[in-house]
């Protein structure tokens, strides 16, 4: 196997938890720069993941970055655990809980019925610790200065929204959906269709379109791969 980074590969990789899209873009430039001597080479991904979450990040280099509004545009997969019964500010981990709520009469059953009126076209809200510009700004960088940030509703698409496991306060679940959704919004309004608040305390991104998380590779692995292709020229 010979990689032609210049010419146009598609790379998939598995994004370490607190790694933010671009960390992993920018670890890999400077890997092809100090290892193979690779020094100017495009390099972007086609889907941002959080920090917080992990899975698969597809990233294009050369002539191959072309294609990323094709792949940016295809289905992705997602899972991860809800927590039920109290929110916070980010609809993730990133901020405290501010606000809790009683869960002691809540059912398995009404948390898939709830997760059923969720599949389908719908607007949604992005959370306020997003990427999101709004005024030139991103909404995060607004949010964390203690500012509420006003965003406009996207319109998305919830293909498959699918309970895999409940243990209150947690949910298990895998979502397939379009290009734009946001699965902490879906946390927060799953809590609120619930009268009982949610946030997401786990995300892995496990396929965009025919890609899988099956076929990604770390970063460690990736520079191994690369330093033997390099020494096999």
């Amino acid at each position: 196997m010979f990689f032609h980074f210049l010419d146009g590969e598609i790379l998939l990789i598995n994004k370490p938890y607190k790694w933010t899209s671009f960390d992993v873009v920018a670890k890999i430039r400077t890997m092809l720069k100090y290892r193979v001597g690779i020094k100017k080479v495009k390099i972007g991904h086609s889907g941002t993941l959080d920090p917080l979450a992990t899975g698969l990040l597809v990233l294009c280099t050369g002539k191959y970055t072309k294609r990323i509004e094709e792949f940016q545009n295809q289905d992705k997969v997602y899972t991860g655990t809800f927590h039920i019964g109290a929110t916070t500010a980010s609809f993730d981990l990133e901020t405290k809980i501010n606000k809790r709520f009683d869960i002691s009469e809540l059912t398995p059953e009404a948390i898939i019925e709830a997760s059923k009126t969720f599949i389908g076209e719908q607007e949604q809200i992005p959370p306020m610790f997003s990427a999101v510009k709004v005024d030139g700004q991103r909404a995060y960088e607004i949010a964390r200065k203690g500012h509420e940030v006003e965003l406009v509703a996207r319109q998305i698409n919830i293909k498959r929204f699918e309970i895999k496991a409940i243990k209150l306060p947690y949910v298990d679940f895998e979502v397939e959906c379009t290009k734009g959704t946001y699965i902490r919004s879906l946390a927060r309004d799953l809590g609120l269709a619930l009268d009982s608040g949610a946030h997401l305390t786990s995300l892995c991104r496990t396929s965009i379109g025919e890609f899988t998380l099956a076929d990604a590779v770390t970063l460690e692995q990736f520079e191994a791969l690369v330093i033997h292709d390099f020494q096999q020229k």
